[in-house]
């Protein structure tokens, strides 16, 4: 879609919209580059088991960043059921197989009950650009309503929805300032910006095809908690002609505690995405959604993705949905969720920070900016915290508004000691960065 002739972003909040004319920024380390390392000495992986990744000295890490293998680095029932199938057979989605099919039944049952279709893609960049097709010619609108600081993936038409990737304005795309997660009226107050946004569309001759979002907001800064409830803004949505997309490309499978991260939001989407653990470190992904829709869209549109769907990687998937349905991790997510989340307020406690844990079962952020004076200075002690964790042989990374959020997201399969092990690397950090950093005497510049 064209740009807007004044090149105007628009970002709803809880007064009148707020217009900027964006400006190219001075790069960082953040942007530095179309491909980015971690670290200011990047991690060179030799091997990695569990939740631990051995890097080419020798030396040990604690895995507390990837959910991709959700089940541990190199799940040995994974690599089996890759290594059969491979020596079965591995055709493309063109020629029908048993395997896809059983596996395709399983998940379906696993999702709401007018959700009754799935197509498989690539990974999760995959499935948001094919929902947003789907969505554009079912409400034969092409307007999206995303969060201010969303991310949904890196092709054309997911990169124009993901606001984190580039501050260049798109006509068809409105941003929504998300609630903090605190307020009470959280659901009411989105439940407006989204209207206003709908409108906003609707005058710029788009209309709405889609609200998208990710379902724990984790480019918000891991939005969660008991007033984080989405079903008036889907009604708006509703209203305005278009689909809600769950986002579960990240929130899938577990990673909250539940099998969907939409589940603690009080709403059932129309369209679902899903990607990162579902294939425990093998590149699939899926969009569901009723069959109707599917094949509406199908009729007219011809969607054919080579290597998406085919038996291998399906198999990878199916050993992951079977042992995440039948090893108990809807108790062990929210009891090791539970500990971490608690040993990481003890040490902010003991540490005299003023910070916030917020998660959703093992997705776990904390914001430093209650801490700091300013979200830039707040975002570079991040850095410096998920430096000095690093150099610890802890794996973290950051999000949120000016990256001020320690981003926690261990494989699922994480034990108490690993915990444990975390959480004394935090407070180490916390230890050595100092909070003289959030209070204006310490250096100035964080790192990734």
């Amino acid at each position: 879609m064209p740009l807007s002739p004044a090149g105007r972003l628009v970002v709803m909040s809880d007064d009148a919209p707020v217009s900027a004319t964006p400006r190219r920024a001075p790069a960082t380390p953040r942007r530095a580059g179309t491909y980015r390392t971690f670290y200011s000495e990047p991690l060179t992986v030799a091997s990695a088991q569990g939740c631990t990744i051995t890097d080419t000295r020798g030396v040990d890490h604690l895995d507390a960043y990837n959910n991709v293998p959700v089940l541990g680095h190199s799940h040995p029932a994974i690599a089996d059921a890759v290594h059969a199938q491979l020596l079965r057979a591995n055709t493309h989605t063109r020629y029908l197989d048993d395997v896809v099919e059983a596996y395709s039944r399983d998940l379906l049952a696993l999702l709401p009950q007018h959700i009754e279709s799935v197509v498989y893609t690539c990974s999760g960049s995959e499935a948001n650009d094919l929902a947003l097709q789907v969505a554009a010619y079912s409400s034969m609108s092409s307007g999206v309503i995303v969060a201010r600081r969303a991310y949904h993936g890196t092709t054309s038409a997911t990169a124009a929805i993901s606001p984190s990737l580039s501050a260049a304005p798109r006509d068809h795309v409105v941003t929504v300032d998300i609630p903090d997660a605190d307020d009470p009226d959280f659901e009411q107050h989105l439940a407006d910006r989204v209207r206003r946004a709908a409108a906003e569309l609707e005058r710029r001759g788009h209309g709405t095809s889609a609200f998208v979002l990710d379902s724990t907001m984790t480019s918000e800064g891991i939005v969660t908690g008991e007033h984080v409830r989405l079903a008036a803004a889907v009604d708006a949505v509703h209203d305005a002609g278009g689909f809600y997309i769950a986002d579960e490309v990240q929130a899938g499978f577990f990673r909250t505690g539940t099998w969907w991260g939409y589940e603690a939001l009080g709403v059932a989407p129309d369209l679902v995405t899903l990607g990162k653990p579902m294939g425990g470190g093998l590149p699939i992904a899926a969009v569901a959604g009723p069959r109707v829709v599917f094949s509406d869209f199908g009729g007219q549109q011809r969607y054919f993705n080579t290597f998406a769907g085919t038996p291998a990687p399906i198999a990878a998937a199916h050993t992951v949905l079977a042992t995440l349905r039948d090893g108990g991790f809807g108790e062990r997510v929210p009891e090791a969720g539970s500990r971490l989340g608690e040993g990481l307020s003890d040490a902010l406690a003991e540490a005299g920070v003023d910070g916030r844990v917020r998660r959703a079962g093992l997705m776990v952020g904390v914001d430093l900016r209650p801490a700091a004076q300013d979200e830039a200075r707040a975002g570079a002690w991040a850095g410096e915290i998920v430096e000095a964790m690093y150099a610890r042989r802890v794996l973290v990374s950051r999000t949120g508004p000016g990256d001020a959020v320690v981003k926690i997201r261990p494989p699922l399969v994480i034990t108490d000691e690993e915990i444990d092990r975390l959480v004394d690397g935090f407070r180490d950090a916390l230890a050595d960065v100092g909070y003289a950093h959030a209070q204006g005497s310490g250096p100035g510049e964080g790192s990734d």
